[in-house]
């Protein structure tokens, strides 16, 4: 895989926060020239992942959630959103729509829509230690003309 261009940020569990690494990602993928439904289905997935982070992640603290992005020469959006929370003691159950632990009024479809807006989406987990999100686009143009 040959990775033509990499960003990491990390910032503090608070859900005013989310805004900002959405917008983050979706600017960084900018040179790969998106469509705007491509940022679109992005900035919708990463908004998911983040939150999931930020509510499941640290359900009664205030952590770090870290993104790391990659941008491969064959114009493939690679985007790890990860936290070192609670964890999920059962990922299949968790990737499941309606699914929830959460308490309050939450639908339980985030994986459900990372899944429909982005190519592949992958997650590790490790219950005490936290939770990597991996989502994988393929943006229509070729980021090879870039430099």
């Amino acid at each position: 895989m040959n990775i033509v261009n990499s960003l990491k940020l990390s910032f503090l569990s608070k859900s005013v926060n989310e805004s900002f690494a959405r917008s983050a990602v979706a600017a960084f993928l900018l040179p790969l020239d998106p469509t705007v439904a491509e940022i679109a289905d992005v900035k919708t997935a990463v908004s998911e992942a983040v939150t999931n982070a930020i509510v499941h992640g640290y359900p009664d603290i205030i952590g770090t959630v870290y993104i790391e992005v990659k941008l491969t020469a064959h114009g493939k959006a690679i985007i790890k959103i990860r936290d070192k929370g609670v964890g999920i003691a059962d990922i299949e159950q968790a990737m499941e729509p309606l699914y929830t632990t959460s308490t309050d009024e939450r639908a339980g479809l985030g994986f459900a829509v990372m899944q429909s807006f982005m190519d592949k989406v992958s997650v590790r987990s490790a219950v005490g230690k936290g939770t990597t999100v991996t989502l994988e686009k393929t943006i229509i143009r070729s980021f090879t003309h870039q430099k």
